[in-house]
C-alpha cells in the first residue's frame, strides 16, 4: 500500500466532509469575492492538513502482550503487560496503544521512541466474575485531536483468559451416594469377577483357572465358579442452562460451582463421568478442561430445562449409576420428579437445588434425594454428612 493510499484510507468521514466543506467555501468565497467564507476555507484545509501531519513519520513498533496466567478463579484480578519495542535504527513517531480487555478498553500514549528503545506498561484485568475474557489484539493508533484523521494498526495477538468458576473440595463419590467402589452387580453372569455366584459344570472352552478343584472331587464332575458381572459407577452431572429453572444469576453462578466441584472429585477419583450443560457435553478430560468449558456456559432461554435434560441424558448415557440433577429454586419440585423419573430403575437421582442464603438440607422426595444448598460449603458438608450416614 503507498503512502498516499495509506493516508486517504485513515481520513474519517468527518475529516472528509471537513474537507468538501474547505473546497466549498475557497470556491465560494474566491467565485463571489466574500472575503470571510476565502478565511473560514483557508482554515478548514490547514485543519485538514494539520491532521494529516499526524500521519507522517515511521510507525514500525514491535508490540508484545502477556499475561503471567492465562486461567484464574472469580474473584481475582491478573495483571497483564504490554511491551512496546522500537527495534528499528529510526525514530517512531509518537501513537497511542489501545488493549480492548473484554468490553472495555485501556489505552497507553506513547511517545516517540528512538531507535532500538522501548516501553513497558502494566495494565490489571479485574476477573470478578466466571466467563472468557478476550484480551487483544493490540492496537496503535494514530489520529489528531479533532478526529479528522485516524490510522489504526493491529500489532499483538488475542489471549483469552479462563475464569474459572468457584470450586470446592467434596468427599469422595467412592463414599455417601456412590456406594459402588468394587462395582454395583448385575443379572449378567461372567467367568472372572469379584461377586461369586455360583457352581455350574465344566463346558467345552472355559478356563481352567476357573475349575473349582475341592467342588469337583466331591460329585465326581467337573465344576467351574461363574460370577455376577459387575460395573464400574457412571456418574451424571447434569447442569441446567434454561431461564426458567434460576430466579437469578446468583443461583445460576452456585449451580455452576456445585457442578465443577462434582465433576472435579469424579474425575480425580478416576470414575465415569459425564457433564452435560443442556444438551452439550463438557470435557471431563482433566479437571483443568472441565472447568474451562463451564467458563464459556451460560443461561439461554430456549436452552432445554432440566426435565427435557434429563430425558436426554437417559437416552444418551448408557451404564448411569447416579444422576446429579443441578437447577434453582425456581424449579418446581413436581418438575424435579418428573426429570428423577426419567432415569431407568437402579439409578439414583440427587437433586442439587441451588438457592443463595437458604438453609441447607438433604431429605428424600419420592424416589430421589433432595439436596439444598445456599452457599458452596453447604454441598461440602451435606455430602459429608450422606457419606457419614
Amino acid at each position: 500500500m503507498s503512502a498516499r493510499t495509506r493516508m486517504l484510507g485513515a481520513v474519517t468521514p468527518l475529516g472528509w466532509s471537513v474537507a468538501g466543506c474547505a473546497a466549498a467555501l475557497l470556491a465560494a468565497g474566491y467565485g463571489l469575492g466574500w472575503a470571510e467564507l476565502t478565511a473560514i476555507g483557508w482554515a478548514a484545509a490547514v485543519l485538514v492538513a494539520g491532521a494529516l501531519a499526524h500521519l507522517l513519520g515511521q510507525s514500525a513498533h514491535h508490540i508484545t502482550l502477556t499475561l503471567p496466567v492465562d486461567r484464574v478463579v472469580a474473584g481475582e484480578r491478573v495483571p497483564g503487560q504490554v511491551d512496546v519495542h522500537n527495534s528499528t535504527s529510526r525514530r517512531l513517531a509518537a501513537v497511542t496503544v489501545q488493549v480492548p480487555v473484554g468490553a472495555g478498553l485501556a489505552e497507553f500514549p506513547m511517545p516517540s521512541l528512538a531507535a532500538r528503545t522501548g516501553i513497558d506498561e502494566v495494565f490489571v484485568v479485574p476477573a470478578e466474575r466466571r466467563g472468557i475474557i478476550p484480551i487483544g489484539p493490540v492496537h496503535t493508533v494514530r489520529a489528531d485531536p479533532v478526529g479528522l484523521v485516524r490510522l489504526e494498526t493491529v500489532l499483538a495477538q488475542r489471549i483469552d483468559l479462563y475464569v474459572h468458576p468457584r470450586t470446592i473440595a467434596i468427599p469422595s463419590m467412592s463414599q455417601g451416594f456412590v456406594r459402588d467402589l468394587e462395582g454395583q452387580p448385575t443379572r449378567d453372569l461372567t467367568a472372572s469377577d469379584v461377586a461369586f455366584h455360583a457352581l455350574r459344570e465344566y463346558q467345552s472352552g472355559d478356563e481352567r483357572r476357573s475349575i473349582h478343584w475341592k467342588s469337583s472331587a466331591k460329585t465326581g464332575r467337573l465344576m467351574v465358579r461363574q460370577y455376577e458381572q459387575t460395573r464400574r459407577s457412571h456418574l451424571l452431572v447434569a447442569l441446567s442452562l434454561a431461564t426458567s429453572d434460576f430466579a437469578d444469576d446468583d443461583e445460576f453462578e452456585l449451580a455452576v460451582s456445585a457442578a465443577g466441584s462434582l465433576g472435579i472429585r469424579a474425575i480425580r477419583d478416576a470414575r465415569t463421568v459425564s457433564v452435560l450443560a443442556s444438551s452439550r457435553p463438557l470435557s471431563t478430560l482433566t479437571p483443568t478442561r472441565l472447568l474451562d468449558d463451564l467458563s464459556g456456559v451460560d443461561l439461554a432461554p430456549g436452552a432445554a430445562d432440566l426435565r427435557a435434560l434429563s430425558r436426554k441424558a437417559a437416552a444418551a448415557v448408557d451404564g448411569l449409576s447416579v444422576a446429579f440433577l443441578l437447577c434453582g429454586s425456581a424449579t418446581p419440585l413436581a418438575a424435579l420428579r418428573a426429570s428423577a423419573a426419567g432415569f431407568p430403575v437402579g439409578v439414583e437421582a440427587v437433586a442439587v437445588v441451588c438457592d443463595p442464603g437458604a438453609r441447607p438440607g438433604l431429605r428424600r422426595a419420592g424416589g430421589m434425594s433432595l439436596l439444598t444448598i445456599g452457599f458452596l460449603d453447604d454441598l461440602q458438608h451435606s455430602l459429608a454428612r450422606g457419606a457419614a450416614a
